[in-house]
């Protein structure tokens, strides 16, 4: 290893925080995969009791679909860096959420317009037409969850 690469340490986080960190972030990176062809968007989410609600929107022609269709486990990455005094040092941590993504049903309390609109914000369009566009809940039921910060980064 070349002695002149820098690091930082990074340590677990315990429970507590990672649920902190969940309640109160909101946005991530939602990874799916078809065999060996991975795809990450970006997702606004909501975190209750255990489980992360994730409001997506579909279109016929979205590959989207094809990978949530054909996702086993799914991972949710949740993440914030903030620079430090040190200009090429970041104090930072990371929640990886790993399970699997199940369709909210319609007739779900989770699945209200007005809950969701208060728990989410608003959903972003990229030139869909909204005649096309179609909201789906999902919930992503965690089988792993696991938290990652430098040491400090924690306290806020």
């Amino acid at each position: 290893m070349d002695p002149d690469v820098s690091f930082t340490y990074t340590e677990g986080m315990d429970r507590e925080t990672i649920e902190r960190r969940l309640r109160e972030t909101g946005t991530g990176v939602l990874s799916l995969a078809d065999g060996d062809d991975a795809y990450g968007i970006p997702v606004a989410y909501h975190y209750e009791d255990g489980v992360v609600f994730l409001r997506l929107g579909e279109t016929p022609a979205s590959a989207k679909g094809d990978y949530l269709d054909a996702t086993t486990t799914a991972t949710l990455v949740v993440y914030e860096t903030d620079p430090t005094d040190e200009p090429r040092e970041l104090d930072s941590w990371s929640v990886l959420v790993r399970g699997t993504l199940r369709e909210v049903p319609d007739d779900d309390p989770h699945y209200d317009a007005a809950t969701i609109n208060e728990q989410f914000a608003p959903i972003r369009v990229f030139g869909e037409s909204l005649s096309e566009l179609e909201l789906v809940l999902y919930a992503l039921e965690p089988e792993s969850v696991t938290g990652r910060e430098t040491p400090g980064s924690g306290e806020t």
